[in-house]
């Protein structure tokens, strides 16, 4: 079993492998882990997604949390801890979700867009939460947020995020980022999958090193 704790800061990525399938899985993981990531999300309306957990789970990559996303009720979340994973992952705050995760060990990282979902998620227990979709709020939308959330909580944009955008949106604030079709479709391929992992973390990692620097250029 992986450690239940998320990884540091200078790791706080997240690969959201919506629809990746099984036969895949393990060889996309490796080539993330390679390139730096840490956490790796297999979102629950994917094809096999619990077989695809428990093929991760069984990898023992040292310091790397496999989640399971798009959790929505407590008998997900029991699967998803008997599949082996670490983490799991909502696009809502569900405080039952939160509650059943940190019961079986589990990090638990809900989804939230208000400042009542927020206080509502840690007050269940969360101490690492999910803006999304990001896009549709911006930093300026963070930045607000911060100034009345406990600084311990960490919060990670997800949906509509590119590596142009992390500057700005770690000057608002955010502790790491979820990133999706920017890093993974089931149609990339493993040198394209590559490619774009790879640029997503020295982007991640130039904007911790420079945090006033200017922007990234957009993967394409």
């Amino acid at each position: 079993m992986q450690s239940s704790e998320l990884p540091g800061a200078e790791h706080a990525l997240v690969a959201i492998l919506r629809g990746v399938d099984p036969g895949r899985v393990v060889g996309i993981a490796d080539v993330l882990y390679q390139a730096g990531w840490r956490i790796i999300e297999v979102p629950l309306n994917s094809p096999d997604p619990y077989t695809s957990i428990a093929a991760l789970a069984a990898g023992r990559r040292p310091g790397c949390a496999i989640g399971a996303g798009t959790v929505l009720d407590t008998l997900q979340v029991r699967r998803a801890h008997e599949a082996g994973a670490t983490l799991v992952v909502a696009p809502n705050c569900e405080p039952e979700v939160i509650g059943a995760a940190l019961q079986l060990g589990m990090q638990v990282m809900p989804g939230f867009a208000s400042a009542t979902e927020a206080f509502s998620a840690q007050r269940a227990g969360a101490r690492h939460l999910k803006l999304f979709p990001a896009v549709t709020y911006g930093p300026r939308h963070l930045q607000a947020l911060r100034a009345v959330l406990p600084a311990e909580i960490n919060i990670y944009p997800v949906g509509g995020i590119g590596a142009a955008d992390i500057p700005g949106w770690q000057a608002a604030g955010a502790t790491g980022f979820g990133f999706g079709s920017e890093l993974f479709r089931p149609d990339y391929s493993m040198a394209d999958i590559e490619r774009r992992a790879r640029a997503l973390v020295s982007a991640f990692r130039q904007a911790r090193a420079h945090p006033t620097a200017g922007t990234t250029e957009k993967i394409t």
